[in-house]
């Protein structure tokens, strides 16, 4: 996300920012009511394959058979998307950032198909690449027509920042992600910050009014005695925790080109994927499908039931689960899997070694699987916050990211730059 372009060689004037104003307050205003849609329609789905369609059967969505069933045939949809259909799902997500380039408004429809059968499918990815991707080609493709003075740069900042605003429920989240990228250059931050901000806060808003936002996972006593060894604590749950989502990047990072070398059509790369993620779903449960995020209220609530060796597994089918639905051509983002990566992993060092703090050892891990995959400090540093509901643990969250940071700095980060093997793929379609 550092790499996000900066559309600004100076600073705006006052009157610039004010007239911009609208244009920015109405792409926040859409990117929030398209997340809003898509969560909407991925939920009411979800109720379909998972309750509805099983129970008419007379089976149980919780069944490994019907696990393995959806996610199998999950695979092949998509890949049947991404294959035939016009705009073929959008960029690779493991190819791209959190903020691409925009995409052209006919790839919008394979784009919310492709994302809607993840979601719904329980695949282990979550919303945010493509609906940052549907939101920015829509803006892009309004704005020039209405606003044509407007830099499109401009609008793809303004978009990425009323989906990142809505996703999380602040315009913090996106404030924090666009600091590093816009620092650079002339003129004074907060001009550059002003209108992504606009956009942020009316994309948070409208989210918010909709019902949508991240929240605390569950209810989670607050942390009210910090201790020196704490500062320990949280600093090893979170390297060690970077460090196994290190084992996932260097698998995915070997996975990616060596599948597209040997399986260059995308439908018969997908319905293996969805094999495999079947198997791995079978074998893990509901706990270890979707983006996550439910799912980790649901396992915080389980605390105490599950022992060390349950945890355990579920951190490795989870992560391997991730690498797959990267590797294997499905379309989404990678944060909310962190999440639930760091909640299960934090769970699993809280059950080990019981003084720590259940709230320090949960957002510990978060910290790191999410620093590890994101690759984002800021981004990092407010979902392990986010999570446990508690502004008291930042302070020693601050402390436990600077070691973590280092075990991550120099190692591969989890996107796969175009490559040889990337154009086969598309040739084959």
């Amino acid at each position: 996300m550092d790499s996000t372009p900066n559309p600004w060689a100076f600073a705006a004037s006052s009157r610039t920012l004010v007239a911009l104003s609208i244009p920015a307050a109405l792409i926040g205003i859409l990117s929030g009511v398209m997340l809003w849609a898509l969560d909407e329609v991925a939920h009411l789905g979800t109720q379909w394959v998972w309750e509805s369609l099983p129970e008419s059967l007379g089976a149980s969505g919780e069944s490994p058979w019907w696990i393995f069933g959806v996610l199998a045939l999950t695979g092949f949809l998509v890949g049947l998307v991404v294959w035939k259909m016009p705009g073929h799902g959008g960029q690779d997500s493991a190819t791209v950032e959190l903020i691409a380039p925009p995409q052209p408004v006919r790839a919008v429809p394979s784009i919310i198909v492709v994302i809607l059968l993840t979601l719904i499918g329980g695949v282990s990815l979550g919303p945010e690449s493509p609906i940052i991707a549907i939101n920015t080609a829509l803006a892009v493709w309004i704005v020039t027509r209405l606003w044509p003075a407007i830099p499109a740069q401009l609008v793809v900042i303004l978009t990425a920042a009323g989906t990142i605003g809505a996703l999380f429920g602040t315009p913090v989240a996106a404030a924090l992600v666009f600091t590093g990228a816009l620092a650079s250059g002339g003129g004074a931050l907060w001009d550059k910050l002003f209108l992504p901000l606009v956009a942020a806060a009316t994309g948070t808003v409208t989210s918010l009014v909709l019902g949508g936002g991240l929240g605390a996972v569950a209810s989670i006593a607050p942390y009210t005695d910090p201790q020196a060894i704490d500062l320990v604590w949280a600093s090893v749950i979170a390297a060690v925790g970077a460090a196994i989502a290190l084992i996932g990047i260097i698998a995915f990072k070997a996975l990616h080109p060596f599948l597209r070398r040997r399986m260059p059509n995308p439908l018969l790369l997908s319905i293996a994927g969805g094999l495999l993620l079947g198997g791995l779903g079978a074998l893990g449960g509901p706990l270890t499908l979707f983006k996550g995020l439910e799912q980790s209220a649901q396992l915080i609530a389980l605390n105490g039931t599950i022992g060390w060796a349950g945890l355990l597994a579920v951190v490795g089918i989870k992560l391997a689960a991730l690498v797959v639905a990267a590797s294997f051509g499905f379309r989404g983002g990678r944060v909310f899997p962190a999440i639930f990566l760091g909640v299960a992993f934090g769970m699993l060092a809280q059950t080990l070694v019981p003084s720590i703090p259940f709230g320090l050892a949960i957002a510990s891990g978060v910290l790191g699987f999410t620093l590890a995959i994101a690759r984002d400090g800021w981004i990092a540093l407010f979902v392990a916050v986010a999570m446990v509901g508690d502004i008291g643990i930042l302070a020693i969250m601050c402390v436990a990211i600077l070691p973590t940071w280092l075990v991550v700095a120099r190692a591969p980060e989890m996107i796969i730059e175009d490559h040889p093997a990337d154009r086969v793929s598309t040739a084959a379609r």
